[in-house]
């Protein structure tokens, strides 16, 4: 299925979720398309669920999920390959690679100047993630539930 086929219609969006109940969420290139949000407050169906899937498979990935972090917070918002490799045992084309997939998911952003591409993370992207998969801070969470997902993670 192509990319662009993962995306929910307006119509089908606007049949399935309150108003106020949305976040917009971007498989690949296309623009955004609201989906009903968050989980907890009602369960996706099948088409959102192949929505969503390909952006959570995209950062499944540890290496994916650090590049993701690392461009995210690196200073000015953008890096470049050149940047990125020495944070990692791999070479340079293999970390092309995971960010040509994070790219090709629609989480980030690219840009090639002269030799160099520069990938910025897609701010509206890891937002509207966020918000699907967020829980309503009215529910309590415990546990180890309440330590990763509250951010308590135990540093290594």
């Amino acid at each position: 299925m192509p990319k662009s086929d993962l995306l929910l219609s307006p119509s089908q969006t606007a049949a399935c979720c309150e108003p106020g109940s949305q976040v917009l969420l971007t498989a690949g290139q296309g623009d955004p398309v609201a989906c009903c949000a968050p989980l907890s407050q009602r369960a996706l169906s099948l088409d959102q669920a192949e929505q969503v899937a390909p952006l959570l498979k995209a950062l499944a990935d540890p290496v994916r999920l650090r590049l993701m972090s690392l461009v995210a917070s690196h200073p000015g918002g953008e890096a470049c390959v050149c940047d990125l490799a020495g944070a990692f045992d791999l070479s340079q084309p293999t970390i092309s690679h995971h960010l040509k997939v994070l790219h090709e998911s629609g989480l980030l952003d690219r840009e090639k100047r002269g030799v160099w591409v520069y990938y910025r993370a897609r701010g509206q992207a890891l937002a509207s993630l966020g918000a699907l998969i967020g829980y309503p801070a009215a529910l309590p969470v415990s546990g180890d539930a309440a330590r990763w997902f509250g951010l308590g993670i135990a540093a290594p």
